[in-house]
């Protein structure tokens, strides 16, 4: 993950300040290795979620399954194939890109490092750069945690409703009730809608400010790397190196901030998994021994 910004500072540095073409194939070739490297790891890791998604989902499926269909046997108007739903956006979280954002960001501390060992005005911008993409996280969280909440809760109303009344089209068809149905079922759905909207609104104002430190945090800190140079504090390799390293550490930040929707949702399909589980454990297995022969 260091190797481009190492790279750069060793073309800047060394490379270009020798002219020798030794030095030039000889450090690509390590990076190119490096790189297979890091492509190889990030396979493994890859079909790894994939089979521990694929084990977490034939663990708990036939469970799911059995304590859905007690929740359908004892409560009128309930969904069962919502929990199979739940469980299959738990499964494809999993293997997603959105784990892959906890995996990265405890390594935030070693690229603060590294560029501390470059410059500590370097360090210390990465560090306000963090600070600004973690509190326009939260602010994200809160302004968008309730709106989707709900509409996550006016979806499952909707289908549950569309579900369980269209299972009697015959019905609904010879006793012309259609029309009342769908005006019942859209009001659910523009409530859907309306919450949608204003997360979506909320997340794209807070995504766009966003955008914007992001953007201007690369610039900056290329001038300010810029600054030092000129003042003969900082190599030019040291200062293209600080910049990739600023956006190799704040990248998590920003995956997590583009996922946050997948985040809320499978939180919620958890919630209410975890919920109708506790509420239907899984059976005891009765003891079929034979009773003691009499002596």
């Amino acid at each position: 993950m260091l190797t481009p910004a190492f790279y750069m500072l060793q073309m800047y540095d060394r490379v270009l300040g020798s002219r020798n073409e030794l030095t030039l194939y000889m450090i690509t070739l390590i990076a190119v290795g490096l790189f297979l490297l890091l492509s190889g790891l990030e396979w493994v890791r890859s079909r790894i979620l994939v089979r521990v998604g694929a084990q977490f989902d034939a663990a708990l499926n036939s469970r799911v399954f059995n304590a859905a269909f007690e929740t359908n046997l004892r409560t009128t108007g309930a969904n069962a194939g919502q929990s199979l739903s739940d469980l299959t956006n738990l499964r494809q979280f999993i293997t997603g890109n959105g784990l892959f954002a906890f995996f990265d960001a405890p390594w935030f501390p070693i690229y603060l490092v590294v560029i501390f060992v470059l410059h500590p005005l370097l360090g210390w911008f990465s560090i306000v750069g963090a600070v600004l993409s973690i509190g326009l996280t939260l602010i994200n969280e809160r302004a968008t945690r309730a709106p989707l909440s709900q509409a996550n809760l006016a979806a499952i109303s909707a289908g549950n409703y569309a579900t369980n009344n269209l299972r009697n089209a015959e019905v609904i068809e010879a006793m012309g009730m259609l029309d009342n149905l769908r005006a019942r079922w859209y009001r659910r759905y523009k409530d859907l809608l309306t919450l949608q909207s204003i997360a979506s609104d909320r997340a794209g104002t807070i995504s766009a400010v966003s955008k914007f430190s992001r953007t201007t945090q690369q610039s900056l800190i290329l001038g300010l790397g810029a600054y030092l140079v000129i003042k003969g504090q900082l190599s030019p390799g040291g200062m293209i190196a600080g910049s990739i390293l600023m956006g190799r550490a704040l990248a998590p930040l920003d995956l997590l901030l583009g996922l946050w929707k997948n985040l809320v949702s499978a939180g919620g399909a958890f919630g209410r998994l975890e919920k109708m589980l506790e509420q239907f454990p899984r059976a005891r297995k009765l003891c079929r021994c034979r009773p003691p022969a009499a002596t």
